[in-house]
């Protein structure tokens, strides 16, 4: 696991994650599973459309998540 990807859920994170704390968590799993930290030009379309669908998967996976002894989020 990437080292710099940091734990986005309550109650390690107090509030909930931000639009660009997942995006920033995408963009670090996409750079390290890539190898690349920046695209070349002609990978930059793909690099930018992974690192969408790992936010919205974060997104998701977030959203339904329930911590035993926590209140399940709404919204």
């Amino acid at each position: 696991m990437c080292r710099s990807i940091k734990t986005l859920r309550p109650p390690v994170l107090p509030e909930e994650a931000t639009e660009d704390e997942i995006r920033a968590a995408a963009l670090q799993y996409v750079r390290k599973v890539s190898g690349f930290r920046a695209p070349a030009a002609h990978n930059r379309e793909v690099f930018e459309q992974a690192v969408d669908a790992v936010a919205e998967a974060t997104t998701a996976l977030l959203a339904g998540l329930e911590v035993r002894g926590a209140a399940r989020r709404v919204g």
